[in-house]
């Protein structure tokens, strides 16, 4: 049999070093399906995880490139299934992540007749995608990969590479040496990117002016932990980590004030509101408010991204460069500050901080306080494990409860912020490391949007893992709860009971009926011993707790306009108002003695 275009598409995915593809089958991608069946039975093949929808299959590609730091890569077929993948891919565009989205098509010979499923991606992909090709002769299928992938790798951004059915059948023949045709070759190595001395000098004197300097940290750093904690040290600088950022330093450093925003902690929020330099590396960290004001703090920042540079607040010195490279090459022009009271602030603030935790976490709360769920499952995660979050509620208590350490990893939907990635990216983790163990923390409304249908992906493929343990950890409430409080204090709206109400599921129920183990519980005192049996489980679990939608997920301050339409809301006839503002309260006092 002679190749075909499809086989010449998998060895050059392969020749990419691509070694697994997330997807859905369909007619119109049937012949590169094809192609990575041939391949499997030569023992040459690329592995495929079936998904139960396209948009999983772009999240778990997108938390493949993040959890890996390679490219992921996602298949459908044409039509419906290419706009599926849509919001995957906008995840990881907006958090930089490389994904490559394979696509098929109708027939060449019939696009522009109205065909079924014919839809124009090109057109549909524009703004999602760095680089989106349609291809329309096998000559083209060489240097659309390679292009295509070089852009999303090279990029940290997305490419859709999109063949129709006709072409991916059609008989494979290498592009001629001839005008009209071009030769393009594999590979990419990424340079080290480092500024000039004379900025880096600039920068040094920016940051050794500084009596109280603040360090933020993204994504970006996530390669130059050793440098930041280097800087930190000679800068007596606190470090507050935006969300993305949240496990490149473990939460046990003294100087580390975790989450910034309004899934953020007081001593970040006080440290940007009293410093007098700001330091940010690889950061997107959008929420200006949270940021020092305009001639308050001298400025510098890294990013590798030229674009992202000077974007968030306004720098004195912007360093285009890796974060570990260029660290690395500042730290020379550095000087030790010998007065450490600013540091010593910051670490007193957070021992601080840490009992506001454990007293929140341990409020009474009708019936469990969703608050002290990840508080007992902070400390009894093992040294490796890797936790995602659904966007939501559940993303505050993910922000502010669980303390990274070292050796752990997390993420979720960051730029996005979109509802439903959680599991998916506990999928692509597991397949990623399948000796680790991973938890999902997820809300109820994402449950029951599509993560309950990966769960079937979960029962399809787990054991195949190494180690078994995947926990998804469901907040169940009955609540679109984020929205809830959102309407409560940014609109001053009581809650409304017509978009907010969501049926009460037994998701732990659904789990056992499909061969998973299943734990509910609505008891605060048994939370510890739960995870650790889910901790203990053969199985993946899925742990449903019932917990209580009117706890707050206060932000490190209530600014006099959030109190003002919170009261608001509850005068005008919040159903809730009562308990609201019991639960409120047991918030802002700090809990009862049960904390002590």
């Amino acid at each position: 049999m002679s190749k075909s275009t499809s086989d010449f598409i998998v060895e050059r995915l392969k020749a990419w070093g691509v070694t697994r593809i997330y997807g859905y089958s369909g007619d119109g991608i049937n012949g590169v399906l094809g192609a990575l069946q041939r391949a499997e039975k030569a023992g040459e093949g690329i592995e495929f995880i079936q998904v139960r929808h396209e948009e999983m299959a772009a999240f778990m590609a997108t938390a493949h490139a993040k959890f890996t730091g390679e490219l992921g890569v996602c298949l459908s077929t044409g039509g419906p299934g290419a706009t599926h993948m849509l919001t995957g891919m906008y995840d990881a565009k907006l958090d930089h992540a490389p994904l490559l989205a394979i696509c098929g098509q109708a027939e060449s010979t019939v696009r522009g007749a109205v065909y079924q499923q014919e839809l124009n991606l090109d057109r549909v992909f524009a703004d999602v995608a760095a680089f989106v090709q349609e291809a329309a002769a096998p000559a083209q299928i060489r240097h659309l990969i390679d292009r295509g992938l070089r852009v999303a790798i090279a990029g940290n951004t997305v490419t859709a590479l999109i063949f129709p059915k006709d072409v991916q059948d059609e008989p494979w023949e290498e592009p001629a040496r001839a005008h009209g045709f071009t030769r393009s070759g594999p590979g990419y190595s990424r340079p080290l990117v480092v500024p000039k001395d004379a900025d880096l000098r600039r920068a040094a004197e920016v940051l050794n002016a500084g009596s109280k300097v603040a360090i933020l940290i993204g994504a970006g750093a996530r390669e130059a932990a050793a440098e930041v904690e280097h800087v930190a040290d000679l800068l007596g600088a606190g470090v507050a980590k935006a969300l993305l950022g949240k496990d490149v330093l473990p939460d046990d450093l003294p100087f580390v004030t975790g989450s910034i925003g309004l899934l953020g902690t007081k001593p970040s929020s006080d440290m940007m509101e009293g410093c007098d330099t700001l330091l940010m590396i690889g950061t997107g960290f959008p929420w200006a408010e949270f940021l020092p004001k305009d001639g308050q703090a001298r400025a510098v920042q890294i990013d590798i991204a030229a674009d992202m540079l000077g974007l968030r607040y306004p720098v004195e010195v912007n360093l285009h460069g890796g974060a570990a490279e260029t660290l690395r090459a500042l730290l020379p022009f550095l000087r030790r500050k010998t007065d450490r009271g600013w540091l010593d602030g910051i670490v007193a603030d957070m021992a601080d901080w840490h009992e506001t935790l454990k007293k929140r976490a341990f409020a009474a709360a009708s019936p469990v306080n969703p608050q002290r769920v990840v508080y007992e499952m902070s400390p009894r995660l093992p040294a490796d494990a890797i936790v995602t979050s659904d966007s939501g509620s559940c993303a505050n208590w993910y922000a502010r409860d669980y303390q990274v350490k070292r050796g752990q990893r997390s993420s979720l939907s960051g730029g996005l912020a979109s509802m439903g990635a959680a599991v998916p990216y506990a999928i692509a983790a597991k397949f990623a490391f399948p000796h680790k163990p991973v938890v999902a923390l997820v809300g109820d409304g994402a449950m029951q949007m599509n993560n309950m249908a990966e769960l079937i992906t979960v029962q399809k493929y787990w054991q195949r893992w190494a180690d078994p343990r995947l926990i998804v950890c469901v907040f169940n409430n009955e609540d679109l709860n984020e929205v809830t409080w959102e309407q409560r204090v940014m609109e001053g709206n009581p809650r409304f009971a017509t978009t907010q109400d969501i049926p009460d599921v037994r998701y732990s129920q659904f789990a056992e009926m499909i061969g998973l183990t299943g734990i509910f519980l609505d008891d605060p005192e048994q939370l510890g011993a739960a995870w650790d049996r889910a901790l203990a489980a053969d199985r993946p679990v899925v742990l449903e707790v019932k917990t209580d939608p009117e706890v707050a997920p206060l932000p490190p301050h209530v600014t006099f306009e959030q109190a003002k339409a919170f009261m608001s809301s509850m005068a005008k006839g919040d159903k809730g108002a009562g308990r609201v503002m019991m639960e409120t309260v047991r918030q802002l006092i700090g809990g009862n003695p049960k904390a002590d």
